[in-house]
């Protein structure tokens, strides 16, 4: 079962070879190992669990802001943007932002944007696109065409490398928009296949066709929890997998490579079940434990001041000024109750500033990033 071949491409001195991907619909399996199908029983319990526990809990929708940004941020993070985690849950960033954080903004924007189009279409090239377009707009690769597929010939490699030294050239332009087809088809066509394993294969193949000049990545990890929430396997984008992916991530380069060398999908769909199956359990243990902090502090607080502890799990990160801003409440009543919160401990102090004091909850962030 190849998994492609190398095509040439002109002549002389401008020849190259670039790799064609078997078309998925021609990927077939007679039976998986032991290993594998063990994987994938778990890795289906496992999100089962966790989408479980998503679409039961009140309020849910405060706690997947945090979600998204902590993903975005991973995957962002993949393609070297050095931002923290810290600095995409600050309300105030927006007013100070750099490229890095302007980069993992973009990312949130497009989750949430791609989540809004699913509603309006089916996982296509034309909405591939649209959501490149918003992801890319107004950041680094601003230049390399957002939206559109790419008219020339890219290649993977290190910083500066040429087409000659490339570690890996994607199909060539027209080869790539025959690709782009086939596993258009592929994502929307009924198969027997589980659907963990076809998104395996569907991040796989569109990394390996990297359609755009940049911002493959990034869209290719998107693109699973697209994909998983279209089949009813989440029901909220609450699966940080770009997290897994970043902290094996020179292994999850070389299990896709494998792919390509050695003809394995089967390693690779072993790595990415494992991913599902931690992920789904660390989201599990984090949405727990966020509750039970809810729980806690809600003990320490008045009733009517719920309104400030929920926007605290969407935001928390805060001063008084775009607190007031953002919720419509007087800026007096919104400082008595952040220096409340401060009191019950629930709040600390971040940044003694006057003009621009600003206040974490701390325990939440924590939580976040274990």
């Amino acid at each position: 079962m190849k998994s492609g071949f190398y095509k040439t491409n002109l002549s002389g001195e401008l020849k190259y070879k670039s790799f064609y991907p078997t078309p998925l619909q021609e990927i077939t399996f007679d039976q998986f190992n032991k290993t594998t199908v063990d994987l994938l029983s778990k890795a289906n319990y496992e999100i089962g669990r966790l989408n479980g526990l998503s679409s039961n809990i009140k309020d849910i929708d405060l706690f997947i802001g945090s979600y998204v940004r902590k993903e975005a941020l991973s995957s962002s993070q993949i393609e070297g943007t050095r931002a923290t985690l810290e600095d995409i849950l600050d309300t105030t960033t927006d007013e100070n932002t750099n490229a890095d954080i302007e980069e993992v903004i973009n990312y949130v924007k497009a989750i949430k944007y791609a989540i809004d189009l699913s509603n309006e279409l089916p996982i296509c090239s034309r909405y591939i696109k649209q959501i490149h377009e918003v992801l890319m707009n107004g950041v680094r690769g601003n230049e390399k065409h957002p939206g559109e597929f790419r008219k020339t010939q890219n290649w993977i490699g290190a910083i500066n490398s040429t087409i000659k030294n490339a570690k890996f050239i994607p199909p060539n332009v027209e080869d790539m928009e025959e690709c782009m087809s086939f596993l258009e088809k592929y994502i929307n066509e009924d198969s027997n296949i589980d659907e963990l394993i076809k998104i395996a294969l569907i991040h796989y193949q569109f990394e390996t066709i990297h359609p755009f000049l940049d911002g493959n990545g990034r869209i290719g990890r998107l693109l699973i929890i697209i994909y998983l929430m279209s089949k009813s396997k989440l029901s909220y984008p609450c699966l940080y997998i770009s997290y897994y992916l970043k902290r094996n991530q020179l292994e999850y380069y070389d299990r896709m490579s494998a792919v390509r060398n050695r003809d394995d999908y089967i390693q690779w769909i072993d790595f990415f079940l494992q991913g599902i199956i931690e992920i789904s359990q660390e989201s599990i243990n984090c949405i727990n434990k966020l509750r039970m902090l809810r729980e806690k502090n809600t003990k320490l607080i008045k009733a009517n001041q719920i309104w400030l502890l929920e926007f605290l799990e969407a935001n928390p990160i805060v001063n008084a000024i775009h607190t007031s801003d953002k919720t419509k409440i007087d800026y007096s009543k919104v400082n008595r109750n952040i220096l409340s919160f401060v009191e019950a401990g629930i709040l600390k102090v971040s940044n003694e500033s006057k003009k621009k004091r600003s206040y974490v909850y701390q325990e939440y962030i924590d939580i976040l990033k274990e």
